[in-house]
């Protein structure tokens, strides 16, 4: 699990997510309400199908807009074993971790072939450094 993930409030713009992520490294970034609660995550993906794709200006475009807010939840105490079970049954590639509805990390399918396969394919591209 990734702890501090990358947060916006769902009034931030597509414009806002993109340069987060692009300063930060990260494909995705967790959106919450302004007193903290997680509502919502968008993706890199999310930005080109969900925002540009369909025509949305970039620096208008609310991230409650078109962030997914149907998320598949984990807290810190839930076994690593429930997470694959839930990558497998949603289809699913990241978790946000919440405690008391907050935000405490992130969990992705790269975080989980590292931890219990990380001879597999994924889990050492996961490990490796990122190319720039």
């Amino acid at each position: 699990m990734t702890l501090n993930p990358a947060l916006l409030r769902d009034d931030a713009t597509c414009v806002d997510a993109a340069k987060m992520m692009k300063d930060m490294n990260i494909g995705a970034v967790l959106v919450t309400k302004a007193d903290g609660e997680c509502c919502g995550i968008v993706t890199d993906r999310d930005i080109v199908i969900r925002c540009v794709a369909e025509g949305h200006s970039m620096t208008d475009t609310k991230l409650s807009a078109f962030c997914s807010d149907q998320l598949t939840r984990l807290t810190p105490d839930d076994d690593v074993h429930n997470a694959v079970e839930l990558v497998k049954k949603k289809n699913v590639r990241r978790f946000p971790v919440l405690e008391d509805g907050k935000p405490v990390g992130i969990l992705s399918l790269g975080d989980l072939a590292q931890a219990l396969d990380p001879s597999s394919a994924l889990g050492q591209v996961s490990a490796a450094q990122p190319n720039h």
